[in-house]
């Protein structure tokens, strides 16, 4: 005999089927889990075991985290596509030849676990145009790289751009939704066109407001630079309470990070960042939303800092509750869309003193050592290192078959 009942909380919908296992007869519930009319996992019970909704979450996610699992074992067979990893010369200036680069990778350990799986791996240094153009002729299968561009004579070489044009996969987003993306004012018009949330704001450099009547927003405020990374010039001066300190920290911005500010209103709740990557199956996105928490300063404010992410005095912990989960995911997912990312990225979130989320920059290069891309990954599907660099590959390669189709 089979029975069917319909439950619900806030989030989730709970179908559940009660029947006899086929071997024993024994009494069985069956669960399947939708987040709106979409099914995320099935779990199937003894009549006796149930005892909350949170329990078939639990159970059904951890189900969700061992299929993952096992798909990433049981892809680690001998693959015979040919992945080059692209290097260039080391810097003699670090600080100033390095903006070309988007993801510093260690190309050693990156070379030792692709060498696990497929067959055919390379670690090519680019040195001069004619490296790309013999790249060209091997034409790889994947590029596994984080070189933004290069420097040939005048004119800037964009590589995914470079790489568009003869067909070569690569890891990460094309060179247009990388413009989306870096200037961070452009991303928050595209957010705002899409509608989605994102704080209030405005660019700024010295001079350009005479007074507190002439800025567009009203105080407390935050000021950052606008084309800027890792929270390079974000420190405890950031948030601004008067004009006097928001020119202040608008002439140090120019100054000191030789860039604009970008001005925003002020969020004061909690602080997320969401890993992205892109599903080898279907090309569906996969979000990882993580909490990040920062030690508090005198007046409360938690603010992410350089000096915080230089010397990883940060905590990063799950996302527990079920309701601002789904929030983020969303968000992120909806962000990466209208940014058009594509493979991997990490959206950067910030909820109000209401706790509503809000859009607040994106990462469409993320780092892939052990910062928040890995960690995301790490928290969320209980992957390690390897797992993580071996299902980059792995999706890029399934992602360009599936758009090339």
């Amino acid at each position: 005999m089979l029975t069917r009942k319909t439950t619900k909380n806030n989030i989730y919908t709970f179908l559940h089927s009660k029947n006899n296992l086929p071997d024993n007869g024994m009494p069985f519930e069956q669960v399947y889990l939708l987040d709106k009319s979409n099914l995320i996992g099935v779990a199937l019970f003894k009549n006796n075991e149930i005892t909350t909704k949170t329990d078939i979450i639990k159970n059904i996610h951890n189900n969700i985290k061992s299929n993952i699992n096992s798909s990433i074992k049981q892809s680690l067979r001998n693959d015979d596509s040919a992945i080059e990893i692209l290097t260039i010369p080391k810097a003699i200036n670090l600080k100033e030849d390095q903006k070309n680069i988007g993801i510093n990778l260690d190309s050693n350990l990156i070379f030792k676990i692709l060498s696990k799986k497929f067959q055919n791996v390379l670690v090519t240094e680019i040195q001069n145009k004619n490296d790309l153009n013999k790249l060209v002729k091997r034409k790889p299968n994947l590029v596994f790289s984080g070189i933004k561009y290069f420097n040939f004579g005048e004119k800037k070489l964009w590589l995914n751009e470079f790489l568009d044009i003869y067909g070569i996969r690569y890891i990460t987003s094309n060179k247009s939704a990388y413009d989306n993306e870096h200037d961070k004012s452009f991303a928050k018009q595209i957010m705002q066109k899409s509608n989605i949330k994102t704080s209030y704001f405005f660019i700024a450099k010295p001079g350009k407001y005479k007074n507190e009547l002439s800025i567009p927003l009203d105080f407390p405020l935050f000021v950052k630079p606008l084309d800027s990374g890792d929270s390079r010039g974000i420190d405890k001066n950031s948030i601004v309470y008067n004009f006097k300190n928001f020119e202040k920290k608008v002439l140090e911005i120019h100054l000191n990070q030789k860039s604009n500010s970008i001005v925003e209103s002020y969020l004061s709740g909690k602080e997320y960042s969401v890993g992205i990557i892109q599903n080898d199956s279907n090309n569906g996105l996969l979000a990882m939303p993580i909490e990040i928490i920062t030690k508090a300063d005198r007046k409360g404010h938690r603010i992410l800092d350089y000096n915080t992410k230089k010397n990883d005095t940060e905590k990063v912990i799950a996302v527990v509750n079920p309701l601002i989960h789904k929030q983020l995911c969303e968000l992120a997912k909806k962000a990466f869309k209208a940014l058009n990312g594509n493979i991997i990225g990490r959206i950067d979130i910030k909820m109000d003193d209401n706790n509503i989320p809000y859009f607040m920059e994106a990462n469409l290069m993320p780092g892939l050592k052990k910062g928040y891309f890995y960690r995301s990954c790490s928290i969320n599907l209980n992957i390690n290192y390897e797992q993580m660099i071996l299902r980059i590959a792995q999706n890029a390669l399934c992602f360009s078959d599936n758009k090339l189709n």
